[in-house]
């Protein structure tokens, strides 16, 4: 028996789409801004997870350049299918859905194929039907008129995989199970004995987030809803419950006859959720041909006990990051804000260190600036950068970064100021800049330290020995959800800036490592 505790992927992992092929099970997250996009993780028993890649990891597959970091890449879908792998999601404001494809997971994946105009809305999936008939099943507004906000509806089309297209006729087949519901989304289908079963959300991805299922004997006639709609929520156990938001589920299998649900949710502290939506794991019962999520207990278990045995990885999610540089490429948990353009940075300026460039543009601009960071994974955490940063212009900084969108971000920056070197801790808060601490710093290499527990930040340096505090009791509730709104939750990293000039100093780090 294995033993494993949610969530299952830690940080923000939003709307997870899982299938399995054999032995494995394969995991895809939104990413929305980020690039490289689409998280791609491995298990042999929901419980250790590795990540294989980015699905998205090519300029020619990902536009993201100029939106809101909450845009780009919404809700994608794994599924596989007579030996191909597809993902298919939506790119919201760069190219609408799209569908690419690979032979096996760690790809190359395809260029991106555009269904095109017909293609409305988001949340797509995809069904293969046992007579090989590939069914689109995504989410659109009314399409007999919006008549409130969420008024939206779930349809359904052919799409043929041979030339990607969606062909046929356009049903809707859902409005959802509750009264004027709002948002109904995240559809997937599913065929399992004589029903076609639909899951998926509704009420919004917050608070009031759930889960519901409706079933029909074919795709031609009305679903059914379930009874006991919505089959899962957790809005009924209040804002001040740990775990909120849980919703928008997927259906996996073990081939032994178990049933599992993986599904979003948050993970609050102090009122706020700093990491947005998160992967949670729970179990399926059926009973009378309906399912029934985590029986008995009805909401998301800390702890969840498996009946298998546990698969380890060498390196696996969740876990402490260590990184140094002396390999060819970036670890795959590394992002960057829009893209990533190779001139900004280099693995082989010198050997063992990781050079940043400082570029014109920063993170409180809508574009691409010199930034790599992770996912932030828990509210305790240490972060340590070591790093060399002789700035020759005074308009350039560099350093370390907690990042939650383009207003409402926090640094602890290294600058050359009137000819002294500084190291400045400096928040934004809904675009506005406060400095909250500032030390000086000698020349040579520097360890940047970022500590936090329960919302609390603090941040010190490290430099010849000695360890000297530059900001304490630093509030970090600002950067999450509940105070900068969207839908993506922290990162943190090493950044370099030139702020909007041009400059060619850049930053050597040596090591970037995460303990949470």
């Amino acid at each position: 028996m294995l033993k494993t505790n949610n969530p299952i992927l830690k940080g923000f992992y939003p709307d997870p789409s899982i299938c399995r092929v054999g032995k494995d099970y394969y995991l895809v997250n939104s990413s929305f801004s980020y690039f490289p996009g689409v998280p791609l993780f491995h298990s042999r028993d929901l419980a250790h997870w590795e990540q294989i890649g980015n699905i998205l990891d090519r300029p020619e597959q990902l536009s993201l350049d100029g939106g809101e970091i909450s845009r780009g890449i919404f809700a994608p879908v794994i599924r596989w299918n007579n030996g191909t792998f597809y993902m298919i999601t939506t790119n919201v404001d760069q190219g609408g859905t799209f569908v690419v494809t690979s032979k096996t997971p760690q790809g190359p994946w395809s260029d991106p194929f555009y269904l095109g105009e017909n293609a409305k809305g988001i949340d797509p999936s995809l069904f293969f039907d046992e007579d090989g008939t590939c069914y689109y099943v995504g989410t659109r507004p009314n399409s007999n008129g919006v008549q409130y906000n969420g008024d939206w509806e779930i349809w359904l089309q052919e799409l043929d995989l041979e030339n990607m297209r969606l062909i046929g006729e356009s049903r809707t087949i859902w409005k959802g199970a509750m009264q004027n519901a709002i948002w109904p989304e995240g559809p997937h289908l599913y065929k399992m004995g004589e029903y076609y079963y639909l899951f998926h959300a509704e009420g919004g991805t917050a608070e009031e987030h759930c889960i519901c299922v409706a079933r029909t004997k074919s795709l031609e006639k009305p679903f059914e809803g379930c009874p006991r709609n919505p089959v899962f929520t957790h809005r009924h156990l209040g804002r001040n419950y740990p775990v909120t938001c849980a919703g928008h589920g997927d259906l996996v299998d073990d081939g032994k006859g178990n049933w599992y649900i993986v599904m979003l949710a948050c993970r609050r502290c102090k009122g706020c959720s700093s990491m947005g939506r998160e992967t949670f794991l729970a179990k399926v019962q059926w009973e009378d041909g309906w399912p029934v999520i985590n029986p008995g207990i009805g909401k998301l278990e800390e702890w969840l006990e498996l009946p298998q045995e546990p698969v380890r990885f060498p390196r696996e999610a969740g876990e402490n990051l260590f990184f140094q540089f002396y390999g060819n490429q970036l670890p795959k948990e590394l992002v960057s804000i829009y893209g990533r353009d190779s001139h900004m940075y280099s693995l082989h300026a010198r050997p063992g260190f990781l050079r940043l460039q400082a570029g014109r543009h920063h993170v409180g601009e809508k574009a691409r600036s010199t930034y790599l960071g992770v996912r932030q994974m828990g509210y305790t955490f240490t972060v340590s950068a070591g790093l060399e940063f002789i700035p020759k212009d005074s308009h350039s900084g560099a350093g370390v970064l907690l990042f939650q969108n383009h207003r409402n971000f926090l640094r602890a920056e290294i600058r050359n100021e009137n000819e002294e070197r500084t190291i400045s801790v400096i928040e934004t808060i809904d675009g506005q800049e406060r400095v909250l601490g500032t030390a000086s710093i000698c020349e040579g290499l520097i360890e940047i330290l970022f500590q936090a527990e329960e919302q609390v930040g603090r941040i010190y340096i490290v430099q010849n020995g000695e360890t000297r505090p530059v900001a304490e009791a630093v509030d970090l509730r600002p950067y999450s959800t509940e105070y900068a709104g969207g839908f993506v939750g922290c990162t943190m990293g090493m950044y370099a800036s030139a702020y909007g000039k041009e400059s060619q100093d850049y930053a050597d780090f040596a090591w970037f490592i995460v303990k949470q």
